[in-house]
């Protein structure tokens, strides 16, 4: 089980950090580090599609 938490804990910092480096601090009122996972994979997959809409 420790394993799948660490496993989680990478996922989570990887995917704050990419988030990070392109001016997404929060989602709503929550910080990013307040997120699950899902969340955060939600919000990144989000603004990733915004970014290819844009241009």
């Amino acid at each position: 089980m420790a394993k799948l938490r660490e496993a989680v804990f990478r996922r989570k910092e990887k995917l704050i950090k990419k988030l990070l480096e392109i001016g997404v601090y929060k989602k709503d009122e929550q910080r990013l580090y307040e997120l699950t996972l899902s969340e955060i994979e939600t919000e990144y997959d989000n603004e990733i599609k915004r970014k290819k809409s844009i241009g």
